[in-house]
């Protein structure tokens, strides 16, 4: 099959290591930390995890190999969504196993935990590796949603895992994926099957790091792809002068992505879902934030603009949440049988006005008619509004449009404003990526082996210090149950990795924050122009600014 010269050269692309894993994994030692905790709730995970609750960290050191030889057949799964390097994390465990003992096997599971329950693998060798170094995507197995969090589901992939002679499985995924590998850690330790769980942290929302962990894997090739074309659509706002473009990104329970290309790119406006929550801002008021900007650029002859909105945004406005808790009351059950009845949109509409309360109305009639139908339009297996389909860009958009036909009414705004609308998600989950990401994937990979073959389990394959040079990376594990607290989840307290949101105090934040009055009226745009696979240092292996501002 013909390929195109990037690829040939990314095959052939040598990822860096941190410096104590390049020793070889003969020359590779462990230092033990302090005992950990749980983030919160440490009576109730403990009680939950008492195999692997409590255990302590490590950092892996130059030093003469001290763990027991043995055989070792390796499990390998995707789960969740894409994000760029998954399979560089593969590439990494793939020649560290090979690496100890030629005779190490390492299976790929198909499809996410489902390729586990159905027993569907393939035995990975030297070509079939090889085809996938350093490229995107997570086609090399696939990937899946399937949770593993039952009994019964245990006990099928304790069954499978001893047909096959597994001594470990790695779960590769975000926060859910990775509780369910602390499950089944702990499942797997209760149980005396001799299997040990590691998983590895990603996903490109960003919101899976902590103290130990600094950023998911992911999170830069995809903010890089997405911040590449909007630097290119501010390049064409600031040409044409005559749009303003509205830009949604990935971020439904987090603003990490809109806000590093935010930093990236020096937009207008940026929304942070944190801040509209912590401030309890209402649509009236995000809508006149983004309508003060247009006015001001107008005045200064700039009828041109780009306001970046993260995809969960309406989620995190207190009024618009209270809003939906309405609607789904108000349809619950037979309810909705009754409404659909109804033979027009205007007896719809009056059928609503009648069943929520005021304040919810309130909310509801400043919607566009589009958005409104939406709402009712749209619901999930269990009858609610489905939140995460609502188009926020057209939403602001539109509501800014309409308050801007007020001001020019009043006299106070004489602009033009013409929007375009675009949701950058599924560009940035498969692209090939970027140095450091193939980098710190590879090494997320090999380090994990390293914690299988000293006999680890529970624990989140952890590399640091990756705002600086590979060289001074720091590999090492942390006990999964570390990032752990109870939340309420359909009805019941189930223990879950704590999601990171955008701290308010934190650095990134205080950075966009001094800068965005002067971003909102000036043309300060900033174009980070296509990833760099090959040249200098400091262009092709620069990590995100949000890294490089938390890190110092």
């Amino acid at each position: 099959m013909d390929i195109s010269p990037l690829q040939k050269a990314r095959y052939e692309y040598q990822p860096k290591l941190p410096g104590m894993l390049r020793n070889g994994v003969a020359e590779i030692c462990v230092k033990e930390g302090a005992e950990t905790a749980s983030v919160a709730d440490q009576d109730k995970i403990k009680a939950l995890f008492p195999n692997t609750y409590g255990k302590k960290e490590i950092t892996f050191e130059k030093g003469t190999n001290t763990s027991v030889a043995k055989k070792q057949v390796v499990g390998v799964i995707l789960s969740g969504g894409q994000a760029p390097g998954g399979h560089n994390v593969i590439t990494g465990l793939y020649d560290a196993l090979k690496a100890a003992d030629k005779s190490n096997v390492l299976l790929g599971f198909k499809g996410g935990p489902d390729g586990l329950l159905k027993n569907d693998f393939v035995e990975f060798d030297d070509d079939f590796i090889d085809s996938y170094r350093n490229t995107g995507g997570f086609d090399i197995i696939g990937s899946g949603r399937t949770k593993l969090e039952t009994e019964e589901q245990f006990a099928i992939v304790t069954e499978n895992a001893k047909k096959n002679g597994l001594t470990a499985i790695v779960i590769i995924g975000g926060d859910d994926s990775n509780t369910n590998a602390a499950t089944l850690a702990e499942y797997m330790a209760a149980n005396n099957t001799g299997v040990q769980v590691i998983g590895c942290p990603k996903t490109i929302d960003g919101d899976l790091k902590n103290e130990d962990i600094e950023a998911s894997f992911g999170f830069d090739t995809a903010t890089k792809t997405y911040s590449e074309v909007i630097g290119n659509i501010e390049r064409d706002a600031n040409s044409a002068k005559k749009y303003w473009h509205f830009i949604k990104v990935m971020g439904r329970s987090a603003s990490h992505v809109a806000l590093e290309c935010a930093l990236e790119t020096q937009p207008n406006i940026c929304l942070i879902g944190e801040e509209v929550k912590a401030k309890n801002m209402s649509l009236a008021q995000i809508t006149n934030y983004i309508a003060d900007s247009v006015e001001k650029r107008a005045a200064n002859g700039d009828n041109f603009g780009v306001a970046i909105i993260p995809e969960g945004i309406v989620e995190f406005v207190p009024e618009f949440s209270a809003l939906i808790a309405e609607i789904n009351e108000l349809l619950a059950g037979e309810k909705t049988e009754a409404f659909n009845a109804l033979p027009d949109w205007q007896a719809k509409y009056d059928f609503i006005k009648t069943g929520l309360s005021a304040s919810a109305f309130a909310v509801f009639d400043l919607l566009p008619v589009g958005i409104q139908q939406q709402l009712f339009l749209e619901r999930d297996p269990h009858g609610n509004v489905q939140v995460s389909l609502i188009e926020s860009e057209k939403l602001f958009s539109e509501l800014v449009k309409n308050e801007l036909a007020k001001r020019k009414a009043a006299g106070t705004y004489k602009g033009k404003f013409s929007a375009l609308h675009h949701f950058f998600g599924y560009e940035g989950r498969c692209a090939f990526p970027s140095n450091f990401d193939a980098d710190y994937c590879y090494s997320l990979g090999y380090n994990a082996f390293m914690l299988i073959q000293y006999g680890y389990t529970g624990y989140l394959s952890k590399v640091s210090n990756i705002s600086k040079s590979a060289d001074e990376w720091v590999a090492g594990g942390m006990p999964i149950t570390k990032m752990m607290n109870i939340e309420r989840r359909n009805g019941a307290d189930k223990p879950v990795i704590r999601k990171a949101l955008v701290e308010l105090d934190g650095k990134p934040f205080k950075y966009f924050e001094a800068n965005r009055d002067k971003w909102a009226v000036e043309t300060c745009f900033t174009y980070p122009g296509a990833i760099q696979y090959f040249g200098p240092s400091e262009v092709c292996d620069r990590t995100t600014v949000t890294l490089a501002l938390e890190q110092g």
